[in-house]
């Protein structure tokens, strides 16, 4: 599983044309299988020292108010991997303006203004992100469906006013694959379990997926290759 899941990452990277001689990436670690999986990659990139690679990585933990540390197992086996995860403590619900509620989608933006406020303080040029490619087909049902656009998640995203480029290597990777490897690494871990989820929008764009493809690997890929315009 690592092997074809490793394939398929590279040819994210090739396809979108990710890396850049001498980039200084910063990944989002969020204790969970997909940052995990990306972290392990990236890592072992770097140790096979292929000729055509010049970057380095850095991994950084946003810690909520209602979140738990980073997860010690986890951290020990990145140890393994010589990368260590920093932490930066934000408390969201301090920002939630009167009137409103704290919500999965509040708290994904506030966690990303973290990271890109990290990168861009300390020279990161990229900052690479765990979503795979059921995150992307998702996002795009639910921005047809409830938005009338045809748009989603970027592979790889370049701001206008920031020196920083966005990047998900998992594009081409779904949710099984993903799955059956951390299982297969004896991976923990860690879901988010706060009070205050509210995603039932991703939730039912989760079951028309599966409906559309049957779970099929190859109709998600397709449902892909459909959506090249707009990646």
């Amino acid at each position: 599983m690592q092997s074809k899941l490793y394939s398929l990452i590279d040819k994210a990277f090739f396809d979108f044309k990710m890396l850049e001689k001498g980039s200084r990436i910063l990944v989002g670690a969020s204790g969970g299988k997909d940052s995990t999986l990306l972290i392990e990659y990236l890592a072992n990139r770097l140790k096979s020292k292929r000729p055509y690679d010049d970057f380095s990585f850095e991994a950084v933990y946003i810690k909520t108010d209602f979140a738990d540390d980073f997860n010690k197992e986890l951290a020990s086996t990145m140890e393994k991997w010589e990368v260590s995860v920093k932490t930066i403590e934000v408390n969201t619900l301090e920002r939630i303006k009167e009137g409103h509620r704290m919500n999965c989608w509040w708290c994904s933006t506030q966690r990303r203004k973290e990271l890109i406020d990290y990168a861009l303080k300390n020279g990161f040029d990229t900052l690479a992100l765990g979503h795979h490619m059921d995150d992307i087909l998702e996002t795009f049902l639910m921005n047809m469906l409830e938005k009338g656009e045809l748009s989603t998640m970027q592979p790889l995203f370049k701001y206008e006013k920031y020196p920083l480029k966005i990047i998900r290597p998992l594009a081409y990777a779904s949710v099984d694959m993903i799955k059956e490897h951390a299982s297969e690494m004896g991976w923990q871990q860690i879901t988010c379990t706060c009070t205050y989820q509210e995603n039932s929008g991703r939730k039912e764009a989760r079951k028309r997926l599966e409906l559309l493809t049957d779970g099929d690997y190859a109709k998600k890929t397709h449902m892909m290759k459909a959506m090249k315009g707009i990646l």
